[in-house]
């Protein structure tokens, strides 16, 4: 291990980040295990199992691992329809084993296919959407409590209608807490000596005393539905009551198999997503194998299933939270996932004290790190082909969730190459010559059957009278399709409208003949005349070019 990913080599900001991101998970698992009809507790177990058991045996360095909120759905789904939530369990503990098999297998390798643009759309489209769902409980509004990510929510709002709502739920308490709690957060570290304690955790602390002394007060006191609400165990015994076990009885169970099966494709595709999207962001430019990554989710997966949690994929809001704060190991992490254990067995009354709002305003920092618009603006700069699929990514992202949408942007990024791949297919340049027009196509290094529409028009639109060169000096591989057209073109189309064609550098596995002499009279023809224009294999440009000439 080198020092750049030792547990101990960065310990202080390690320390700082997991707290944290523990503060932030509280809720979330929370809200994660409520929204998908399941043991509040189930939702602290995957958190816990999530920072010690995968971060232990995860690659990746700053991933953090919970309850996703992108499974609440097919969660809901599962254990309405096998009936028991030990049922449920069990198809938990056997997703986990296909995924699994799937890093054994090194089926994580389909990371590699996932487009930049779409990656940074996505991270984008996450800051946007915990800076709009975070909004309502900053003003203290906290009838959303599910930590999704998803544009319609659980209660009957969307994502923008719960901001409207919130005009009319506005708390001068928590929109104070949340003020105070962004400025310490930003400002906190710039204050010599005291630094050393990190921001967010003076921020919970100033929001806990703010929401003491708001207490006599009718106007700004909090409500409990506005502070974490962590289950209290009386006894030991009743902690250790809260973990249930799988139904192994029921492991002949078709729907059992079917749910399991969803949950390890939903998940890996997820988590896959997560960790490159936050390899993306690490200081420290490493990189995750993504098949490690699979085994370290399965085998999370099988022991949050055996003890009562839910399923857990990479989580990309805790992730960033954890690197934005400091986060540069696992051990942050495994940290998060230890305090997570501490507090829900020895100290829960100490955490439901503290108000939502401060956690707010932890995520809003989070999330406006995410979406800059320095990344829209760079986007941009690297030409349409890169911003189109972006831009379809975020906006697709915060208007249905996450899975979907970078379903869309992965269909537009594909839409878009395809669309580049049919307009590089060829250079054209026309040439005035004493002799006549002469018209130059320059075909591309790769020519596939999806070049064959945009030559095909551009040959069938060549003026009559003038000669062609089709040069394949440069090309490596020409499809069979695109051979038979220039075929057709030369044999019975050119001659038709009295066009001379000039076929060179055509290899002989191509069984197209080269024109005899062509090269001497390409040479002869460039030295008559002088070029006049060049257009990039688009052949609306390139009939636009014949016509004004």
């Amino acid at each position: 291990m080198n020092k750049q990913t030792s547990l101990f080599s960065n310990i202080k900001g390690d320390f700082s980040a997991g707290l944290v991101v523990f503060l932030i998970a509280v809720p979330l698992c929370l809200g994660i295990a409520l929204a998908s009809g399941a043991p509040l507790f189930s939702g602290m177990i995957a958190g816990i199992v999530g920072g010690l058991v995968i971060g232990f045996f995860s690659g990746s360095q700053l991933s953090v691992s919970g309850p996703a909120a992108g499974l609440t759905a097919i969660v809901l789904t599962a254990i309405t329809k096998l009936g028991a939530f030990d049922i449920f369990l069990l198809a938990v503990v056997i997703g986990g084993g296909l995924q699994l098999i799937l890093g054994l297998i090194k089926a994580g390798t389909v990371a590699n296919y996932f487009p930049s643009n779409v990656i940074t759309g996505m991270l984008s489209a996450i800051g946007i959407i915990i800076i709009l769902k975070q909004l309502p409980h900053a003003f203290g509004y906290d009838a959303e409590t599910e930590g999704s990510i998803a544009f319609f929510q659980a209660d009957g709002e969307n994502t923008f209608s719960a901001l409207l709502s919130t005009l009319n739920h506005i708390s001068i308490g928590a929109t104070i807490i949340t003020l105070v709690s962004i400025l310490i957060i930003l400002y906190w570290s710039k204050i010599p000596k005291v630094s050393v304690v990190p921001a967010p955790l003076v921020a919970v602390i100033a929001g806990i005393l703010l929401n003491r002394v708001f207490a006599g007060s009718e106007v700004l006191a909090l409500g409990a539905n506005h502070l974490v609400n962590l289950p209290v165990p009386q006894s030991f015994d009743d902690f250790l009551g809260q973990f249930t076990f799988p139904r192994f009885s029921a492991i002949t169970d078709k729907e059992v198999w079917i749910t399991a099966l969803t949950i390890a494709i939903v998940a890996s595709v997820e988590t896959l997503l997560n960790v490159e999207a936050t390899d993306k962001l690490d200081p420290l430019k490493r990189h995750t194998s993504p098949n490690r990554e699979l085994k370290a989710q399965g085998i999370g997966n099988i022991v949050s299933g055996l003890i009562g949690g839910l399923p857990i994929t990479s989580v990309i809001v805790r992730s960033s939270a954890n690197i934005n704060a400091g986060g540069r190991t696992k051990m942050s992490t495994m940290i998060h996932g230890s305090l997570l254990l501490i507090c829900a067995a020895l100290i829960p009354m100490v955490l439901n004290m503290i108000p939502l709002a401060t956690l707010a305003a932890v995520l809003l920092v989070t999330g406006y790190k995410l979406c800059k618009l320095k990344v829209f603006k760079e986007m941009f700069k690297n030409g349409k082909y890169q911003w189109v699929p972006f831009v379809a990514t975020v906006v697709a992202i915060v208007f249905t969730d996450l899975l979907i949408g970078i379903g869309i942007g992965m269909a537009v990024s594909v839409l878009a190459i395809l669309r580049g791949n049919m307009k590089s297919s060829y250079y054209f340049r026309k040439e005035k010559y004493q002799t006549g027009d002469s018209i130059r196509l320059e075909l591309a290094q790769e020519v596939s059957f999806l070049n064959k529409a945009s030559i095909l028009l551009t040959l069938d639109h060549l003026p009559a009278d003038t000669t062609v060169v089709i040069d394949a000096q440069k090309t490596a591989y020409i499809d069979f399709d695109v051979l038979q057209t220039i075929r057709e073109f030369k044999d019975i189309k050119a001659p038709q409208k009295n066009i001379t064609v000039i076929l060179t550098g055509f290899k002989d596995v191509y069984k197209i003949p080269n024109t005899p002499g062509s090269l001497v009279e390409e040479h002869a023809r460039r030295a008559d005349g002088h070029v006049h224009t060049i257009a990039a294999g688009n052949h609306k440009e390139l009939l636009k070019e014949l016509q004004l000439n």
